[in-house]
């Protein structure tokens, strides 16, 4: 691990994305870092002026992990110098995680702390709903997703606006975008329709992707419906009227695949339908609300409704897998597989193998498989900073033109209703 960090950690890359800027700001110096060291032993509220001097406590520390928090009123390390009250958290990343435990009543080929390529197929969904829904229902641009090392994501919002979210605001924001509810014991999860006809827009718009990926991940792949256990949890889930016919067939024929039971729950609300036995909307409802009970990403809510919550950092290794939390694209989450993620072992084993150069204008990163997911972020990172810039430069201009030609000049040149 101390080679790791002293060769191979990008530090400087995260201080950018953290920081916003080339120069240390308050977003940076005021953040709080948290060190869980061997033996279990956490440390809170550290705090660091540049890159640099984070990599050195680091590699003084040698910790297991580290976590970012949020930006305070004054720098973490002088919490103690503060009168009463005054240490409070001012901005923090809206921040989401998605665990592949939170899975387990509905996946087949793995449980517990166990990941494969097949359900990391939840995760992908999720990740491509959630993405979707944010950048259209909130209009957020600077996401950052980040495999957790094991077996979950989390989401990295870096927007301004986003930042600076009260605690209130993130509880509602989280409450609304969270569909499953309830316990282990509670069989509907589902409850959000406005009316008996009507789903919210936005989810309406996720079913684009999740209807065929119910087809694709738990009808074909994880065939969730083939056991006893599975189809009589779908069962619970279908209006009283359609049940009985439908357990008596799959009592007779209980090893059918689930691609076969849901076509038999549709033939079911078809047929009792045109007899005008049932109103259509209820079968159609009852099955969109299974779609999303089976697809929808499960949120950890509590993670996001607080902006003093820490989260691991990007590039940690996580100590059970060894494996790089390393940032995902999106766009090709569905062939990302978490069993290829490179290890602190291999990459140390990379480094070794690689020639010396002697060119001191490369960081040994490049010389490893860790160089896609550095330059990633360093992307999202430099995306963040041209934001800045354009701000500013925005304000320049405007106090240009109050000093050139008086705010009454300004406020009557912007007057109109576009202003």
């Amino acid at each position: 691990m101390l080679t790791f960090y002293r060769r191979l950690y990008p530090f400087k890359s995260i201080f950018h994305w953290l920081n916003h800027e080339h120069t240390p700001t308050k977003l940076f110096m005021n953040r709080e870092f948290a060190f869980t060291l061997q033996g279990d032993v956490y440390l809170r509220y550290q705090s660091f002026t540049t890159a640099d001097e984070l990599k050195k406590q680091v590699c003084a520390m040698n910790p297991t992990r580290f976590e970012i928090g949020p930006m305070y009123t004054a720098r973490p390390r002088d919490k103690k110098l503060a009168r009463p009250g005054a240490f409070q958290p001012v901005m923090r990343e809206l921040v989401f995680d998605i665990d592949m435990t939170d899975y387990d009543s509905i996946r087949t080929c793995c449980s517990d702390a166990s990941i494969c390529s097949r359900c990391w197929a939840f995760i992908a969904v999720a990740v491509k709903v959630l993405d979707q829904s944010i950048r259209n229902n909130f209009g957020y641009k600077y996401l950052l997703w980040v495999y957790s090392g094991r077996r979950g994501i989390h989401l990295w919002i870096s927007d301004r606006e986003a930042m600076e979210l009260t605690d209130e605001q993130r509880k509602a924001l989280v409450g609304w975008m969270t569909v499953i509810q309830g316990g282990k014991d509670q069989h509907k999860k589902v409850n959000l329709r406005l009316s008996l006809r009507q789903l919210p827009p936005s989810i309406l718009d996720s079913l684009e992707v999740l209807v065929p990926a119910f087809t694709d991940i738990i009808l074909d792949d994880q065939d969730c419906f083939r056991s006893e256990e599975g189809w009589r949890e779908l069962l619970h889930l279908i209006p009283k009227n359609y049940v009985e016919s439908l357990e008596d067939k799959w009592e007779k024929d209980y090893d059918r695949s689930s691609h076969s039971k849901w076509e038999d729950v549709k033939n079911e609300i078809k047929t009792k339908t045109q007899k005008g036995s049932q109103p259509r909307l209820t079968g159609t409802t009852a099955m969109e609300d299974i779609i999303l009970q089976y697809t929808y990403p499960r949120i950890d809510a509590e993670v996001s409704k607080h902006r003093n919550h820490l989260l691991k950092a990007p590039f940690c290794v996580h100590p059970k897998t060894g494996r790089v939390c390393v940032p995902v694209d999106p766009s090709t989450i569905d062939d990302f597989n978490p069993e290829r993620v490179p290890t602190v072992g291999q990459l140390l084993r990379e480094l070794d193998q690689a020639k010396d150069t002697g060119d001191e204008h490369h960081s040994d990163w490049e010389k490893t498989s860790l160089k896609p997911y550095v330059e990633m972020l360093d992307k999202h990172a430099l995306e963040l900073m041209e934001e800045v810039r354009r701000v500013k430069r925005e304000r320049g201009q405007g106090v240009h033109l109050i000093r050139r030609h008086g705010l009454h000049a300004l406020t009557g040149r912007f007057s109109d209703t576009s202003w």
